[in-house]
Parts: C-alpha cells; structure tokens; sequence
C-alpha cells in the first residue's frame, strides 16, 4: 500500500497528521510509539491503535499491552493501517495471526484553487451553524447513533485541539434537518468530517452543495489544500467528490483482533 504519485509524499504525510489532531479523543494514550485511542464513540478512528512510530518493543508485545486498555475499556481492539504504519510489515504480521481487514477507506485531496463555487440551495432550505452540543446531535440523529455515542463525539469535538466548523441543511417550513457536515482546518489544510445526508434526501445534490459552502468557508480563512475520508465502496459518494475535485491519494483500512466484533 503506497500513496499515490500525483501527491507529493509530504503533503500527504501531513494530511494524515492534520486527520489525526481533527479526530483526537479524550481517552488516549501512547504506547511505545503507538497512539492508543479508546473512545466509545462511533467513529473508529477515535477507538483504534493508531501505529505512528516503530517503538523499540517487540510487536507481540506492543499487541498485549494494548489488549488489556481495550479490554479495560470495554471495547474491541482495532488497528488502523495506512501507508505510514510502523512497524512496516505490520499489516501483515497481522494477517498471519488472524486479524480481520475492514473498511477500506480512501483519503481523496483536492487543491482550491480559488474559492469553490457554491450553488444555491432550494428556496424551502436553509445553512445553518451549530454549536457543538447541537453538531453531535444532529450527526447521530441522522446516523441512528445511540446516545453514548452520540455524547462521545461531543466530548470528541469539545476537546479538539484543532478548531471545527459545523453546518447543517434544514427545511424552512418545519426545521427538519436534511443534511450535515463540518470542516477542521489546520494551517492551510482543511479536513471534511462527519458529512451526511438524510437517507430520504440522498441523490438530490444537498452533499455536493454543503461540502462547497464549508470549501468556500475555510478557503476564506486561508485553506489552499482539502482532504476527506471515504469508503472505498461508497460509490455516489466519491463520484460527487470527484465532481468537486477530489481525487484518490492513499488508502487504509483496518485490521480488527480475532474474537472481537465492531
């Protein structure tokens, strides 16, 4: 697994730092170079052993000494894999002791060149800003998330060390919310989070329109460089993104212990 040519491999490198500060939790810590996060949140980037650096310990060791925190928690162990992994040949270490590959993701970039054209949203519909409380919320109704969960990601927002800005869609009439999304920029990067679209309202161009407004946004407070995260089978998804310019940079996906369910 290997970033793709058409981004520079430090753009990138940064790209996955900037997506770990916007996704930082409350519940972390390291471990012998490995960034150990065990939110209860929905999010697995926010659950998951983020392996940042090799460490000197012996990976099987690494491995039960991150058991027992999750264990701890509650929680199944999960490992993220991206092409900055370490210790290299990690991945496969894994494979062979019989953890499960999930979720293959991809990290789509996009250059602004300029701010993004925003097209108008229907006259019976409205942007909204939310507060934090109100962002977790809303995310979660629109997922079906529990309430735990819901509340993790609030805790998530409230502690990060990189600020965020939320949006929504709402109909005029009733206030009914139809879609969502925030941006988090760093420096000259902006990261597109938590974007979702009430499953009656899909198809209609609502993501495409709220995923330009908060371009134009951030481009406004100095963004030159977009990034976001996808399912690689989410096919309408990555269409509309490519639409507004993105394109594959690099993959990942997760390697889950053998015994636990996500």
């Amino acid at each position: 697994m290997s970033p793709a040519p058409r981004f520079p491999a430090a753009l990138l490198s940064r790209i996955e730092d900037a997506g770990l500060n916007a996704s930082a939790p409350p519940q972390q810590r390291w471990l012998d170079g490995w960034l150990v996060r065990f939110s209860p949140g929905k999010a697995k980037r926010a659950r998951c052993v983020q392996p940042v650096a090799a460490g000197r310990l012996p990976i099987a060791d690494k491995l039960a000494l991150a058991s027992r925190i999750y264990d701890d928690a509650k929680l199944p162990m999960v490992v993220r894999i991206t092409p900055f992994a370490q210790p290299r040949g990690l991945d496969g270490h894994l494979l062979a002791i019989g953890w499960t590959s999930v979720d293959d993701t991809r990290v789509m970039v996009a250059a602004l060149a300029g701010k993004p054209k925003v097209e108008a949203l229907p006259r019976d519909m409205v942007f909204e800003r939310l507060g934090v409380a109100g962002f977790a919320q809303a995310v979660g109704a629109l997922r079906g998330s529990p309430l735990a969960q819901r509340e993790a990601h609030a805790q998530r927002l409230e502690a990060s060390p990189v600020p965020f800005v939320p949006l929504a869609i709402r109909r005029k009439a009733d206030g009914a919310l139809l879609a969502c999304g925030q941006f988090s920029r760093e420096a000259d990067l902006v990261g597109l989070y938590d974007v979702f679209v009430a499953p009656e309202w899909r198809g209609r161009g609502l993501a495409r329109r709220l995923c330009a407004r908060l371009l134009a946004l951030a481009c406004a407070e100095g963004a030159t460089t977009a990034y976001l995260q996808v399912d690689a089978i989410n096919t309408p998804a990555r269409a509309a993104y490519a639409r507004l310019g993105f394109a594959d940079a690099y993959a990942y996906h997760y390697r889950v212990r053998p015994g636990d369910a996500i």
